[in-house]
């Protein structure tokens, strides 16, 4: 599944710690982007890692997953490429 994943963190320790967790699971794309691509359980994983991070009274985090099509229609202005799954090979 390909994930764009968005926060608005009001502490700065907090924030760095949701930065540092997703850094485990996507790419940055901005500052409080990140891109993923992940199966379910992954994801479901990340979840319970980042709910563990944050205030639920204070923080959001949002959770935009993308359908194939939906990738395609994808527009960017600026520097920067889409998040491509890596080729991955094991002998």
């Amino acid at each position: 599944m390909f994930i764009v994943v968005t926060y608005d963190i009001v502490d700065d320790k907090r924030r760095t710690r949701i930065a540092k967790t997703m850094e485990d699971y996507g790419t940055r794309v901005q500052y409080s982007v990140f891109e993923c691509i992940l199966e379910k359980e992954l994801l479901s994983e990340m979840i319970n890692a980042l709910t563990a991070h944050i205030n639920h009274e204070e923080d959001s985090i949002r959770f935009y997953i993308l359908c194939k099509g939906c990738i395609t229609s994808v527009k960017m202005l600026g520097k920067g490429v889409l998040t491509e799954d890596k080729d991955v090979f094991i002998i």
